[in-house]
C-alpha cells in the first residue's frame, strides 16, 4: 500500500464520525500522491504525513452563559492549533450550531495550506462553538463572547495564535471578544483580527475575501484569454463574502443575478442591489423576502436553486458541501465555464472532478478565499508596527497576494504535469512550503 493510502486509512481509523476532516485530508493527499511518491522514503522516514495530519493541541472547552430570561445555557468551545511551522497559528472562530470537533479540524485542516499560499508567515488553526448568535440579543451575544473568551485566553496571544471571524463571528462577536481578552491580561495585543478601525482593525478587512475571490477569479480568466467584464455570475450565500464579492464583480463590469441565505434565494435579472442587499443582511439582519419584496425585478425562491441559473461564473460563498454533484451538471448543462470557490470547500469531491473533467476552470476556495486570511496578517503587522494603513494600500497588497497566489499555483501544477488543475497546484504549492518548514524544524 502506497504511504498516501495508509496514511488516509489512518486518519480514518483515528478520526471517526469526522466526515468533513476525512473529506478534506482525503482531497489534498489525493492531489499531492505525486509529490509524495516522489519523496516518500524521506517523508515516510520522517512521519511527515501522520503530523501533517495531527493537530499540534484540541483545546475542547465549556461555555456557560446566562439568558435574557435568566436560564444559564453551555455550549461547547474548541479550538484546533493545526500547524505552526511557519508562523503562529490563525484560522476563524465559527458559530453556528453545525459546529463541531471534525468541523473545525477540516477548516483548520485547509488553513494550513491557504495560509501557506499567501507567502505570509502565519501557520494553520480554527476554532468556534455550537452557539448560534441569529435571534439572540447583544447582551446575550456579549455573555456568550465574555464566556468563550474565559477559557480562550490562556491559548491565544499575538505571537501564538491570533484568531479571527469566520461565519456569525463579526465586527459585534470581535469586539466583545477582544474587550474580554484586554480585560483579563491586561495587554492592548493584536490577538484577535477584524476588529474595528477605532482599536486596531485594518482598513479592506470587512471586503477583503470577496475582493480577494474576484481578484484571483480575474487572474485566472486572463490567464484563460478571457475577460470577466460582462459576464453573469451566480453567488450563493449573502454574509459578507457574497455581498463583498458581488460588489467587486460589478466593479469589474460582471452582472450578478443571485444571492442566497439558509431559507432561500433571490434571482434578479438586473443585476443584485448592492445597497439594498448590504441595507437587508448588514443592517436590518433579515431574510431575502424583504430583498425581494423592495426589488421589483426580483424573483424570491424557497430552499436551493442558485445552480440552476444560467451563468458564466459561479461563485459558491455559503458553506461546505452546498454544490454537490447534480449542481455541476446543471451549471454545465447551462454554460458555465468557471467555478471559484469563496467558501471553505463549499464543492463535494465528486462535483469537483465532474466540473474539471467538463473543461470548467475551478480554482478551490484554500487559495481562491485566502484574501480575508491574508488581509489578517496584514492587520497583524498594522499592530505590531502601531500604524494604520490606507483601504488603497491595503487593497493594493491584497491584489498582489491573489495575483501571487493564482501563479503560484498554476506554476506547480504546471511543473508536476498536471497544467489547469488548480486544486492539485494549490495543495502542491502549499504543502511544499509547509513540508521544508517541518523538516528543517526536526521532529517538534
Amino acid at each position: 500500500m502506497s504511504y498516501v493510502d495508509e496514511v488516509f486509512e489512518l486518519v480514518v481509523a483515528k478520526n471517526p464520525a469526522q466526515p468533513e476532516f476525512h473529506q478534506a485530508v482525503k482531497e489534498v493527499l489525493e492531489s499531492l500522491r505525486v509529490v509524495i511518491e516522489a519523496n516518500e522514503e524521506a517523508y515516510r522516514k520522517d512521519a511527515l504525513l501522520e503530523r501533517i495530519c495531527t493537530p499540534e493541541r484540541q483545546i475542547l472547552f465549556r461555555v456557560p452563559w446566562v439568558d435574557d430570561k435568566g436560564q444559564v445555557q453551555v455550549n461547547n468551545g474548541f479550538r484546533v492549533q493545526f500547524n505552526s511551522a511557519i508562523g503562529p497559528y490563525k484560522g476563524g472562530l465559527r458559530l453556528h450550531p453545525s459546529v463541531n470537533l471534525g468541523i473545525i479540524k477540516f477548516l483548520g485542516f485547509e488553513q494550513i495550506f491557504k495560509n501557506s499560499l499567501t507567502g505570509l508567515p502565519i501557520g494553520g488553526g480554527k476554532g468556534g462553538s455550537d452557539f448560534d448568535p441569529k435571534g439572540k440579543s447583544d447582551r446575550e451575544v456579549m455573555a456568550f463572547c465574555q464566556s468563550f473568551i474565559n477559557e480562550l485566553y490562556r491559548h491565544i496571544g499575538a505571537d501564538t495564535d491570533v484568531p479571527a471571524g469566520d461565519i456569525g463571528t463579526g465586527a459585534r462577536e470581535i469586539g466583545y471578544m477582544y474587550g474580554q481578552y484586554k480585560r483579563l491580561t491586561g495587554l492592548y495585543e493584536g490577538v484577535l483580527t477584524g476588529k474595528g478601525l477605532t482599536y486596531g482593525g485594518s482598513l479592506a478587512r470587512t471586503e477583503a475575501t470577496g475582493y480577494g475571490l474576484l481578484y484571483l477569479t480575474e487572474e485566472m480568466l486572463k490567464c484563460n484569454g478571457k475577460d470577466i467584464a460582462g459576464k453573469t455570475v451566480v453567488i450563493s450565500g449573502s454574509g459578507n463574502v457574497a455581498i463583498y464579492a458581488a460588489q467587486k464583480a460589478q466593479q469589474l463590469g460582471a452582472k450578478v443575478v443571485t444571492v442566497s441565505d439558509s431559507t432561500g434565494w433571490v434571482y434578479d435579472a438586473e443585476g443584485i442591489d448592492i445597497a439594498l442587499l448590504k441595507e437587508v443582511k448588514e443592517v436590518k439582519r433579515a431574510r431575502l423576502t424583504e430583498y425581494a419584496a423592495a426589488r421589483p425585478s426580483a424573483e424570491y425562491h424557497d430552499g436551493k436553486g442558485v445552480w440552476t441559473v444560467k451563468c458564466d461564473i459561479a461563485l459558491p460563498c455559503a458553506t461546505q458541501n452546498e454544490l454537490n454533484l447534480e449542481d455541476a451538471k446543471a451549471l454545465v448543462a447551462n454554460g458555465c465555464f468557471a467555478v471559484a470557490e469563496g467558501a471553505n470547500m463549499p464543492t463535494t469531491l465528486d462535483a469537483t472532478e465532474y466540473l474539471q473533467k467538463n473543461g470548467v476552470l475551478f480554482c478551490p476556495g484554500k487559495a481562491a478565499n485566502a484574501g480575508g486570511v491574508a488581509t489578517s496578517a496584514l492587520e497583524m503587522s498594522q499592530n505590531s508596527e502601531r500604524l494604520s494603513w490606507t483601504f488603497e494600500e491595503v487593497d493594493s497588497k491584497l491584489k498582489g497576494i491573489m495575483v501571487n497566489i493564482f501563479h503560484n499555483l498554476d506554476d506547480a501544477a504546471k511543473k508536476y504535469g498536471m497544467e489547469g488543475n488548480y486544486v492539485a497546484g494549490a495543495n502542491i504549492a502549499g504543502f511544499l512550503k509547509v513540508a521544508e518548514a517541518m523538516t528543517a524544524q526536526g521532529i517538534v
